[in-house]
């Protein structure tokens, strides 16, 4: 399915949280399917942390006939986050009052920005309702962010291995990231390609996080017919070339600066910040009446099937799933049979709710 980006132009400042502005604020999205007539068929999906906004591109076998997000049903949205470098506004974007890209001087952005302007971008695209609001991982924090500013909005929410508050043990994996992206010595430099070697570290950290030892025990083993340096011993294990191919993947479609932009977007998310702590929060989450799925994922260790767990139960009328996955935290974007067996009459369900509702 080859989907068009379109790009959203803001004629007003986008004025953010710790108080920096967006002069031309720019959102890239992707739409797939129609809106039908009662413009009641839009679900919104909101991506994780170096994803774009073409969701069949990074979220196989989901966009499809028969998927949880069939475009036959559905008018699927997905926007890609401020901070990014998918062709919403970032540091690599063109400072209207410099002429120059912003790099190191693009203003910090918090997970409320970013639900904001998905807010905006709804709004351009005359969306009232949303029937229903995916996001896993960052993309659940963005989804709790949007839900807790707009709670009667949505008829449906699902939020896979994600949490209502970064933890300490997630913003310690960001933190020594951004340590190994520092260590880079040309970061800081007015360059798009500043910092990669450091990007591709911090990759490489990353993916110990969301991978885990069972997903790498199970993919990583050494190929015993490769080339040997003595008998029995590999010249290179697979493991290191894999993350030396997995930092130089990323290095050749990201970029430094807008890398730690997100880290540090991460770092705000606190669902209960000014409205009286996390569980007076996620009650107001519940409190416009939507049907609302957690999913955990058995060997996630970032957002684990405990907190997912914990998550679900402080969410008034919150239903819990689990899928049993090696793949850790990755785990949401392989196990797609699973998922779809979950979400596809999750919201085959709601669909009939609302048609008797109408």
């Amino acid at each position: 399915m080859k989907v068009s980006q379109s790009i959203y132009r803001s004629e007003e400042p986008f004025r953010l949280e710790l108080g920096g502005v967006i002069d031309r604020l720019e959102i890239a999205y992707h739409t797939f399917g129609t809106l039908n007539a009662r413009r009641d068929n839009v679900i919104w999906v909101c991506h994780a942390l170096t994803a774009n906004s073409d969701v069949a591109d990074w979220w196989p076998h989901t966009v499809v006939e028969g998927g949880f997000l069939d475009p036959a049903r559905y008018f699927v949205v997905c926007a890609n986050i401020i901070g990014s470098c998918y062709g919403t506004t970032g540091p690599m974007s063109v400072c209207p009052s410099t002429g120059r890209p912003y790099y190191g001087d693009f203003p910090a952005v918090t997970m409320r920005d970013v639900a904001r302007a998905h807010r905006l971008l709804a709004s351009h695209l005359g969306i009232g309702r949303v029937r229903g609001l995916v996001g896993a991982s960052v993309g659940g924090f963005q989804a709790l962010e949007w839900a807790a500013q707009e709670p009667e909005r949505f008829d449906a929410i699902v939020l896979l291995a994600t949490a209502a508050k970064a933890s300490p043990w997630a913003i310690a994996i960001d933190e020594t990231q951004r340590m190994a992206i520092r260590a880079d010595k040309t970061f800081g430099n007015p360059d798009p390609d500043a910092g990669a070697a450091g990007l591709a570290a911090a990759r490489a950290l990353g993916l110990l996080t969301y991978r885990g030892p069972e997903g790498y025990n199970l993919t990583q083993q050494d190929n015993h017919d490769a080339p040997c340096s003595l008998p029995g011993l590999p010249s290179t294990h697979r493991a290191c070339t894999y993350q030396a191919h997995q930092g130089e993947k990323l290095v050749n479609r990201f970029n430094a600066y807008s890398y730690v932009t997100i880290l540090d977007t991460f770092d705000t998310h606190d669902i209960g910040r000014d409205r009286g702590g996390v569980a007076s929060a996620l009650e107001a989450v519940a409190s416009g009446g939507a049907r609302i799925l957690a999913i955990g994922l058995s060997t996630d260790l970032v957002f684990t099937p405990g907190e997912m767990r914990r998550l679900a139960s402080m969410i008034p009328g919150c239903a819990y799933e689990e899928i049993s996955s090696p793949l850790g935290h990755d785990g949401f974007l392989v196990e797609h049979g699973q998922l779809n067996s979950i979400l596809v009459p999750f919201f085959r369900q709601e669909a009939a709710q609302s048609q008797t509702k109408s």
